[in-house]
């Protein structure tokens, strides 16, 4: 029997609404069938209007006692601001906190949050080996604290003295890596329970998960019992030119067309943003008052066999946007 209900979630975007805003936000999202939360992970906003940046795990703790859905990361970078240790240490806890519901979503980070501890910044295939050497270190932690034995890493970019985790849920938390490459995509495969990704042509996407799959194969993994994550940002407004104007004001940093992985500060950006016309949008997200226009896209994904999917409305009328996806958007997706 096809399942029709689709797994749709909110994407609680710490970088644009103060923690408390999110926890209300968040509940009207769950109240109207949006199911579970992913939380971004910002030291600083992308451009200064945003105005916010929360501590993701503070948030999520929070958003455990205040929704009853799932709880990821989406996502939070092991290798620069944190040891890779203090992130499975955070993770274990939520997830001994609310067991079943937490899942660990990573990645390799963009200077605009992890420069600010000064370390240097490296080249995308330095920080990849990081991040994949962090998740190694996370691994073990977490099978320290199943096993109650303690473990050691010394490895290229981290040391890890002899120790344990002491507070972990039944079950350790699922770890995902966020990809947008071929290249992290095989290699999250082989090494973690799944894949998260942003939205691309499908194409693109469909490529990032044919490589995901390989590198599960080639470990004697299943892909299709593996997680695959995809957050989505949209526009969705009154009319479309309220829409458009949304979008341009509040999440400019969407109609970019070149890797923003390097730029260290809001202020930088929000010089380069202001090249951003609407048709710089096309392509990249929907930007329409219509709501089918927007199911239409959302569906295509679904499509393509993403287990959860997390929805962003850039504008600041969200209370509006989720009534409105929640009467003709959601219940209108098909799996």
């Amino acid at each position: 029997m096809l399942n029709t209900n689709p797994h749709i979630g909110y994407a609680a975007m710490l970088e644009r609404f103060h923690p408390t805003e999110i926890l209300e936000l968040a509940g009207h999202a769950e109240a109207n069938g949006f199911r579970g939360v992913m939380a971004a992970d910002h030291f600083q906003p992308w451009v200064p209007a945003q105005g916010q940046a929360s501590f993701v795990w503070n948030v999520l703790g929070a958003l455990g006692q205040t929704t009853t859905g799932d709880l990821g990361t989406g996502v939070t970078a092991p290798t620069f601001r944190w040891h890779p240790a203090m992130v499975a240490q955070a993770s274990a806890t939520l997830a001994a906190m609310y067991p079943g519901r937490h899942w660990l979503g990573l990645g390799s980070g963009e200077a605009l949050n992890e420069h600010v501890v000064g370390q240097y910044w490296p080249e995308a295939p330095e920080r990849i080996n990081r991040m994949f050497e962090a998740v190694d270190i996370i691994k073990k932690l977490f099978a320290s604290g199943l096993n109650h034995k303690d473990v050691r890493h010394e490895g290229q970019f981290y040391r890890l003295e002899s120790t344990r985790l002491w507070t972990m849920p039944e079950k350790a938390p699922e770890i995902l890596v966020a990809t947008a490459g071929p290249v992290a995509a095989k290699r999250a495969g082989r090494n973690v329970d799944g894949l998260i990704t942003e939205a691309a042509p499908v194409d693109k996407v469909a490529m990032l998960l044919q490589r995901f799959a390989e590198g599960a194969r080639e470990v004697g993994r299943d892909a299709t019992r593996m997680t695959k994550v995809l957050r989505l940002h949209l526009s969705w407004a009154e009319t479309d030119e309220i829409a458009m104007a949304n979008a341009i004001s509040e999440w400019p940093n969407g109609g970019i067309r070149f890797p923003k992985s390097d730029i260290r500060s809001p202020f930088e950006l929000e010089q380069i943003v202001r090249m951003v016309r609407p048709e710089d949008f096309e392509g990249r997200m929907p930007v329409s008052a219509d709501p089918d226009v927007h199911r239409a896209y959302v569906q295509q994904y679904v499509d393509l066999g993403f287990d959860r999917i997390y929805l962003h409305n850039v504008g600041r009328n969200q209370r509006e946007w989720i009534n409105v996806f929640s009467r003709d958007v959601l219940p209108k997706l098909v799996r």
